[in-house]
């Protein structure tokens, strides 16, 4: 990613696409030729770009951010502005199928060229084109580098991925939606903060409970609400595992669509417990 220089978003290994949100979005043509080698193509930290300059990433804030991810190699990784691809490769290392989306052509062959050099073509893919008209929907993991306006623009497509779906920023947030785990690397310099968000399942409503009716109100990963006459505490989501208390008791489970099911632990009466079912109205 990198900070992002020519192209809306491009990072090398997780860049920060300084100005991607001014770019308007190309019409599929524009990107319908193959791009073309240039000779000799080296980035330099600082060239300017469309909107930004590109800086890269430092190895070790990716190795960090795929870490947080916690990826295996059953994960499909997409890196939104992938530069030199670093992050891809990187990512193709630990066994992953991984996709870079690079505006820069000349960026998309330096990519393509590294990734042959570390054996990983077959599972490094690198394509040029622009992110706001990319659909990202199918990946599992999620990495970039941009600024924060230019992830406001994505958050909507990102909530609306597969609950569960990892998306690990470099440095910037998401305004409100705060992450859910945050790492700082000490004596790394700068773009040296690793940010992870779990896209939540969709669960505010009204639900049916054999304890009564559940409301629910949701704020990304966090739930406020009621049972019946009865508050709901310490409400959360981490993807579609859901956990909340009522009056001592504990509900822990997992929510597919409009049906959520797991375990109730009354902490009051000695850990006693059972099983609770809730459909969404």
């Amino acid at each position: 990613m990198t900070m992002v220089t020519s192209s809306p978003i491009r990072r090398p290994a997780l860049r920060v696409a300084v100005g991607v949100l001014l770019l308007p979005v190309l019409t599929a043509s524009a990107f319908s030729q193959e791009v073309q080698p240039t000779s000799a193509f080296e980035p330099l930290v600082g060239q300017p770009g469309k909107d930004v300059v590109w800086v890269p990433t430092p190895d070790a804030v990716v190795e960090t951010m795929l870490d947080l991810a916690g990826v295996t190699p059953q994960d499909f990784l997409m890196d939104l502005g992938s530069g030199d691809g670093r992050t891809v490769i990187a990512a193709a290392k630990r066994g992953l199928r991984a996709k870079g989306i690079e505006y820069n052509p000349d960026m998309v062959l330096l990519a393509r060229r590294n990734a042959e050099a570390a054996g990983m073509s077959d599972r490094a893919e690198f394509e040029h084109a622009d992110l706001f008209a990319t659909d990202f929907s199918q990946a599992q993991v999620l990495t970039m580098f941009l600024l924060p306006e230019i992830n406001m623009k994505l958050r909507p497509a990102i909530l609306s991925m597969t609950p569960g779906t990892r998306v690990v920023s470099n440095s910037f947030l998401m305004e409100d939606w705060r992450p859910d785990e945050t790492r700082r690397l000490p004596d790394c310099g700068s773009w040296c903060t690793a940010h992870l968000w779990i896209v939540p399942a969709r669960v505010e409503g009204i639900w049916t409970l054999p304890q009564g009716t559940l409301t629910l109100t949701q704020k990304y990963q966090k739930l406020t609400g009621r049972l019946g006459s009865a508050d709901l505490t310490d409400g959360t989501l981490r993807g579609d595992a859901i956990a909340f208390t009522v009056d001592g008791a504990v509900y822990t489970g997992r929510v597919q669509g409009t049906t959520m099911t797991g375990t109730v632990t009354d902490t009051e009466a000695g850990g006693a417990g059972g099983t609770f079912t809730a459909t969404k109205r």
